[in-house]
């Protein structure tokens, strides 16, 4: 035993086999000498269950003594705490990254309990949020601070940042269930997501009757697939989602209820108004394909409304409107029209009764109407 200096390593010659040289001031801290004349520090030391186990600490000349030296005594440190760095460092060198972490969580978890569209969402997630941040961390060595860091960096895109954060939340709960985590680590607990503003916009009955009029000219000037008029025009009058009017089958309507087999909360039966009904008499049937809402492909639905919807609203004046505004826009009339909250929320699908809440500001404007008549009323009779 000697006192491990550069001086005294570089002194160490080569033997026909390897041998260990151990420093008398740190217990357990050593070099070790190879036939080839390499030589590197590590440490040895005894296991709970009573094993010699050796860590590598590094090779000499890549590290110099001391710092090895300074490592060895913090795990040797740790050894006596019950630690057993030897053990921890071969289960880190086969830990995931949050990069394969994703790919199993896209591969395993993914295509069995998510829809397709939340499947679309977490992979742009993973791919331009998630791995781009974390990809070549070790997934157990990601920290509550990290997360919170990348939440407050999309700041901006206060409804990006939130998704990016509850598909993070998805990810490291299903990382636990796989034992990359332990139990309770989910780094995304606590970190507080962005309030966000939720967008209304409703169509004016002006609105209505220029949408219905762009629609009738469009058909007739035919630069527009008659396939995306149909569908616009089937959302207006049922307030459905779009992909359920996209995937529609012919075989799913039964008179005057359509029953699809998915959407977004399940199996869901979508009644039929009358005027939705004659819509769906005057589209042409296509040998081969079971769609509605037919595809450019052989046997397809039409995949892509973005394009010609933004075609539709820039003729109509009405450019600030989505699609999905034209199911909140449904919703408006059947409020304004006295319908019921549960009732409309039977109709458009809502699996929770604070969806359909939303909507109640807008039944002030019937209120209001009533008001004004009996205040008018009331006014005359006494005259003024």
């Amino acid at each position: 035993m000697t006192r491990l200096s550069k001086r005294t390593i570089d002194a160490l010659d080569a033997s026909d086999k390897d041998y260990f040289v151990w420093d008398a001031t740190l217990p357990g801290f050593g070099v070790r000498v190879m036939p080839t004349g390499r030589k590197s520090f590590l440490i040895q030391y005894r296991d709970q269950a009573g094993r010699t186990r050796r860590k590598s600490l590094g090779r000499f000349g890549t590290v110099t003594a001391e710092e090895a030296k300074t490592e060895a005594r913090e795990l040797l440190s740790s050894v006596a705490r019950g630690k057993n760095p030897a053990e921890e460092a071969k289960r880190k060198k086969g830990a995931l990254t949050v990069s394969q972490l994703c790919e199993k969580f896209m591969r395993d978890y993914v295509p069995t309990l998510c829809k397709e569209s939340t499947a679309k969402e977490y992979r742009r997630c993973v791919d331009l949020f998630i791995c781009p941040a974390f990809g070549s961390d070790l997934a157990e060595d990601i920290t509550r601070s990290e997360i919170a860091d990348l939440h407050h960096k999309h700041r901006d895109k206060p409804y990006q940042a939130n998704r990016t954060l509850g598909v993070l939340s998805v990810l490291f709960n299903q990382a636990e269930v796989w034992d990359i985590r332990p139990d309770g680590s989910n780094p995304c607990r606590h970190v507080k997501k962005y309030e966000e503003k939720k967008r209304e916009r409703y169509l004016s009955p002006e609105e209505f009757k220029r949408l219905g009029e762009t629609l009738v000219k469009l058909e007739n000037e035919k630069d527009t697939p008659q396939a995306a008029i149909n569908c616009i025009r089937l959302l207006i009058l049922t307030g459905a989602r779009l992909g359920e009017i996209q995937t529609l089958k012919w075989d799913y309507i039964k008179g005057n209820v359509a029953y699809l087999p998915d959407s977004k909360t399940g199996a869901k039966r979508l009644p039929l108004g009358s005027a939705a009904q004659a819509i769906l008499k005057g589209i042409e049937r296509i040998d081969g394909n079971p769609y509605v809402i037919t595809g450019k492909k052989a046997g397809s639905h039409l995949t892509d409304m973005q394009k010609p919807w933004r075609r539709i609203r820039k003729a109509a004046k009405i450019e600030d409107v989505r699609i999905h505004d034209l199911r909140h826009s449904f919703a408006s009339i059947a409020v304004g029209s006295g319908e019921s909250l549960p009732m409309i929320g039977k109709v458009l699908g809502h699996s929770q009764v604070q969806t359909t809440a939303r909507y109640a500001h807008l039944a002030d404007d019937p209120v209001q109407v009533s008001v004004d008549k009996v205040s008018g009323d009331i006014a005359a009779l006494m005259g003024g």
